[in-house]
């Protein structure tokens, strides 16, 4: 997945720039983001704290990791059952 040119941290101030009381679409300008991408964030990231959010991004990594490790468990469980169900 692509990386955001924005980090966690730029993504909240955005947010909370707006949340102050400035227009979104001049927001959105003066970052250089799309009306989309500005709603997508605050659908993710609204309310959040920056602390929040770098647990949020840390749990998303390691559960990716465990996905990773579990698909190529059964993986490897497939193959092993279909070479012990073949008759030598």
């Amino acid at each position: 997945m692509k990386r955001s040119r924005f980090s966690d941290e730029q993504i909240i101030g955005i947010l909370k720039e707006q949340e102050a009381g400035a227009v979104t679409a001049d927001v959105c300008r003066r970052h250089g983001i799309s009306k989309a991408t500005f709603y997508k964030w605050k659908a993710k990231f609204g309310g959040l704290e920056v602390t929040e959010a770098k647990r949020l991004r840390t749990l998303e990594e390691e559960n990716a990791k465990l996905q990773k490790l579990l698909a190529e468990a059964m993986l490897d469980i497939a193959v092993l059952k279909d070479i012990s169900s073949k008759k030598w």
